[in-house]
C-alpha cells in the first residue's frame, strides 16, 4: 500500500508544474553535484521546481539516479533560510533519506553549509548519510535564484507610463499601462528573491 501511494504521489509530481524562481533566465544554472549520485536538478523540466523565500526553501529537486528530493518535508521542518541566505535544515529523498543543508565536521570549525549570495548564487555543501557530499559551488552551472534588481528595473523603466499589452512582463496588474500600481509591486520585491514565475528576467 505504501509503495502504491508513493507511485501515485510521484505520478502527480511529474505531471504537475508549480511556480519556481530558480534559473529564471534559463541559462542552465540549476544544478548541484553529488559525487556519488550525479546531478541534482533544481528546475526539472517536468514536475515542480524549487521556490526560494527569505525564511525557507520549498519544492522538489530531481536526480536521474535517486529520484525526487523534497526540500519541505513535514518532519524536521524542511530547508530553512535565515534571511541572509544561510540555509539549514533537512531535505528528504525517498531513496536516500535525509540530506543536511548545514552539516558540521567534527574537529573542523569551517562552515560547510549551503549559502545564497547577494547575486542569488548557491555555494557550499550539503551532506547525506547515504549519498555523501553534495557540492553547490560548481561555478559553470551552480544553482541560481532570481533576485529583483537593476536588470528588472531597466526593463520596467523602459515602458514607464506606456500603453502596453496586458501580457507585458512589467504589467503586473494587467491594466495595459505601466504605472504606480506596477511600481508598487516592483518596490515591494526590490532586492528580494523573485516571486514565482517572475517575468522580468
Amino acid at each position: 500500500m505504501k509503495r502504491i501511494l508513493y507511485l501515485i504521489i510521484t505520478a502527480f509530481i511529474t505531471t504537475t508544474a508549480t511556480a519556481a524562481n530558480i534559473d529564471l533566465e534559463n541559462t542552465g544554472k540549476k544544478y548541484a553535484w553529488g559525487e556519488n549520485v550525479g546531478w541534482l536538478n533544481f528546475k526539472p523540466s517536468a514536475g515542480p521546481g524549487v521556490q526560494v523565500y527569505r525564511d525557507r526553501v520549498e519544492g522538489f529537486v530531481w536526480s536521474e539516479n535517486i529520484g525526487w528530493i523534497n526540500l519541505s518535508p513535514a518532519s524536521y521542518g524542511g530547508v530553512i533560510n535565515d534571511g541572509t541566505g544561510k540555509l539549514s535544515g533537512y531535505a528528504w529523498g525517498e531513496n536516500v533519506g535525509w540530506i543536511n543543508f548545514n552539516p558540521e565536521v567534527p574537529g573542523n570549525n569551517n562552515s560547510f553549509g549551503v549559502q545564497i549570495d547577494s547575486d542569488g548564487n548557491f555555494s557550499g555543501y550539503a551532506w547525506g548519510e547515504n549519498i555523501g557530499w553534495v557540492n553547490f559551488g560548481l561555478v559553470a552551472n551552480c544553482v541560481h535564484v532570481g533576485i529583483v534588481n537593476m536588470e528588472d528595473l531597466a526593463i520596467f523603466s523602459s515602458s514607464w507610463l506606456e500603453k502596453v499589452k496586458r501580457s507585458h512582463p512589467a504589467n503586473f496588474n494587467g491594466d495595459s499601462i505601466i504605472d504606480l500600481y506596477d511600481f508598487a509591486v516592483m518596490a515591494a520585491n526590490w532586492l528580494d528573491y523573485c516571486p514565482a514565475d517572475w517575468k522580468l528576467k
